[in-house]
C-alpha cells in the first residue's frame, strides 16, 4: 500500500496549517489534518458550475465570478459551459493554492488557468464583491465548507447579511448566486429569502455513483423562472404574530 505524501503546506489566516497531500494518483487538501477537499470526491464541485451557470446558455458574453479555486474543478466545468466571449474571474485567498494548481494539480484540469477567458485575483473576495456592482451574470461560491467556515473565520462574513447584500449588488439583472456547502442550513436559506431571492436547494453526490457523503448547493435568483429544474424549495420564514390582543376604544365626542 502506497503511503500518503505531504507535498506542501501553508499557514491559514487563522494560524492553522493547510496541506496538500498525494496518495497514489489522488490528491487531498487538509486543514489541521481534517480533509477539506479531494480529487476523488469532486462531483459536487462540477455540479456547482452546472447548476450555477445553467441559465447562461443564451448569453453571448457572460461574466462569472468563482469564489475559491480549490482544485480547479468548478473553473474547468464553468469554462466548458461558456462561449468564446465569456469571462471567468476566480478569487482565491491563498497564493499557495494557485501555485499548487499550476504545479502538482495541473493534470487534473488541463489548461484552465491558461485559458484566455480566465482571470485570477489573489486576496479576500469580499472587497472584490464590494467594488463590483452589477458586474456578474453568475456568482459561484465554494469558500471553506459553506456557512460553517473551516479555513478562515473571516470567511464567515460572506454568509451573513453583509455578505448577501454585496453578492446581490454584484449580480446583473437575471443573475444567479450559487453556494456550495458541506452541510444543510435552514437559517442560511431563510437569510437568502429575506433579501428577495427565490431559492432552490440541491443535494448532490460527492462523487459519481453513490449518494454517500452528499453535499448541498443553493441557487438563488430574483426570478424563479431561471432557476435550474429539480431541487427542493425551502419554506419562507413565517411572520411572527403579535403577542396578545390589542383593544381599541372609540373616543366619544
Amino acid at each position: 500500500m502506497k503511503p500518503q505524501i505531504k507535498l506542501a503546506t501553508v499557514q491559514t489566516p487563522d494560524g492553522g496549517e493547510m496541506g496538500l497531500y498525494q496518495h497514489d494518483r489522488d490528491f487531498a487538501i487538509k486543514v489541521n489534518g481534517q480533509q477539506l477537499m479531494s480529487s476523488r470526491q469532486h462531483e459536487s464541485e462540477l455540479a456547482l458550475a452546472r447548476l450555477g451557470c445553467a441559465h447562461l446558455s443564451k448569453h453571448t458574453a457572460p461574466q462569472v465570478l468563482i469564489g475559491g479555486l480549490g482544485m480547479g474543478y468548478t473553473l474547468r466545468q464553468t469554462l466548458e459551459m461558456l462561449g468564446n466571449e465569456g469571462k471567468v474571474i476566480v478569487s482565491e485567498l491563498l497564493p499557495d493554492v494557485l501555485e499548487w494548481n499550476q504545479s502538482f494539480l495541473k493534470k487534473l484540469n488541463g489548461n484552465s488557468l491558461e485559458d484566455k477567458r480566465t482571470e485570477i485575483k489573489i486576496g479576500d473576495i469580499f472587497p472584490l464583491l464590494t467594488s463590483s456592482a452589477n458586474s456578474f451574470d453568475a456568482i459561484l461560491l465554494d469558500i471553506d465548507n459553506g456557512p460553517s467556515a473551516m479555513t478562515d473565520s473571516g470567511n464567515h462574513q460572506l454568509y451573513t447579511q453583509a455578505g448577501i447584500e454585496v453578492c446581490k449588488s454584484a449580480l446583473r439583472k437575471g443573475g444567479t448566486l450559487s453556494i456550495w456547502s458541506a452541510e444543510p442550513s435552514k437559517e442560511f436559506e431563510q437569510l437568502l429569502m429575506s433579501y428577495g431571492f427565490q431559492v432552490k436547494r440541491y443535494k448532490v453526490p460527492a462523487y459519481t455513483g453513490t449518494n454517500r457523503n452528499s453535499r448541498f448547493i443553493w441557487v438563488a435568483a430574483e426570478d424563479k423562472a431561471i432557476l435550474p429544474p429539480g431541487g427542493g424549495e425551502p419554506r419562507a420564514p413565517k411572520r411572527k404574530k403579535p403577542k396578545g390582543k390589542h383593544r381599541y376604544s372609540r373616543r366619544r365626542g
